[in-house]
């Protein structure tokens, strides 16, 4: 038995964050229902990476929606809204993530599904809050991503600004979602009473960057500066960082300079005595080390590095970790039949429980696929 096993979640969500809190939901044994409207159903369905779509939705729309069954319903028709209410007095969690005013002007703001059902947990996401000049700014992980700060984090000293190539903004703060949504079940089991569950992309954000964002407050306000070349993290000294070799790449993590040097048997570091000069002598020693480590291939640093301890690292990219034994022991992969007998190929939930991989059980549904036997299971 999964340990939400009887939760019942209506995710009126869309695109990535209020999803992939769903999606958590889902693989650890929830049963989420997308409440979507009829025919093109969430607005994610037609957002697509390299425009791969599947049984005519998005890739990216399988992957964050496998689990879960799809109720069509228009929220502006009495009677489609009526139905909505009366599935919404027999549910744990609803969540959604429109933009402030819009539940409210529909008729289903916090209040109002309180007075439904006060046990509910009402889990919402919005771009930047609900107040402030940005409250109604499009919530989109681009957008945050740099107005957060993030995207000057990554790359090198002269770079211009560089996003991170991932979703992380909208991933980091799902998970912030499934984790109030999750304490206020448990809060619920000894109140009896439901919970308001709020996050942002922006707080989410900026909460992912916490221990940099405390560097700054703390360190007189200084900007955080790029390594030269090769830069990893912006507050981290020497050898903090990624290496071109003869062959590849490797990256080194924190450690002593001194040490390396000797390891390596580069005695141009043995000079750098004071652990002080490996953060203000960085890209000093980070140049020494990239004229270095280019005379051999990846692997013969990997083993001379490895032997003694030294945290370091091959570069992978998607082709060559996916064929190693190290991510296939994982059993990482699943493959999800679709009505229209196409395939996603996707990976599985990162969670074991008792030593128990969770694999998907279905995969994403169609708009509307369960509205028909939801109405009668749940006498709307």
């Amino acid at each position: 038995m999964k340990p939400l096993e009887g939760i019942l979640v209506l995710e009126f969500a869309q695109f990535m964050a209020g999803p992939s809190a769903g999606l958590k939901l889902a693989d650890l044994g929830a049963r989420v229902i997308k409440i979507e409207r009829p025919i093109h159903g969430e607005a994610g369905r037609q957002i697509a990476l390299k425009n791969l779509f599947l049984d005519g939705s998005s890739l990216v729309f399988h992957t964050v929606n496998r689990n879960k069954e799809s109720y069509a319903a228009d929220l502006k028709d009495p009677e489609d809204l009526e139905r909505i209410k009366k599935l919404i007095g027999q549910a744990d969690v609803m969540t959604h993530n429109f933009r402030p005013g819009v539940m409210e002007k529909i008729g289903l703001d916090y209040a109002t599904v309180q007075s439904i059902n006060p046990k509910l947990v009402y889990a919402t996401v919005t771009g930047y809050g609900t107040e402030g000049p940005w409250a109604k700014k499009p919530g989109q992980d681009l957008l945050v991503q740099s107005m957060s700060g993030f995207a000057n984090l990554t790359g090198n000293k002269n770079d211009d600004p560089v996003p991170v190539g991932a979703a992380i903004s909208d991933i980091i703060t799902g998970t912030h979602l499934a984790q109030g949504i999750l304490a206020s079940l448990l809060k619920r089991e000894k109140t009896k009473k439901g919970a308001l569950v709020e996050v942002s992309l922006l707080e989410s954000t900026l909460d992912f960057q916490f221990e940099v964002i405390t560097t700054y407050l703390n360190d007189g306000h200084q900007k955080p500066q790029r390594a030269e070349q090769g830069s990893a993290h912006a507050y981290l000294g020497a050898p903090y960082g990624v290496y071109k070799t003869k062959d590849g790449y490797i990256s080194l993590a924190m450690g002593s300079v001194l040490t390396l040097g000797n390891v390596l048997g580069c005695p141009a570091l043995n000079v750098f005595t004071d652990s002080n000069s490996w953060f203000t002598q960085r890209d000093e020693i980070m140049a020494i080390l990239r004229s270095f480590l280019i005379e051999k291939n990846s692997q013969e640093w990997l083993s001379i590095l490895e032997a003694e301890g030294i945290w370091c690292s091959n570069v992978f990219d998607y082709k060559t970790l996916l064929s190693h034994e190290a991510y296939q022991v994982l059993k990482m992969d699943q493959k999800l039949p679709l009505l229209s007998g196409e395939e996603v190929h996707t990976t599985r939930c990162p969670i074991r429980l008792d030593d128990g991989r969770i694999f998907a059980s279905r995969p994403a549904p169609r708009v509307g696929q369960h509205t028909e036997d939801l109405i009668k299971e749940f006498n709307l």
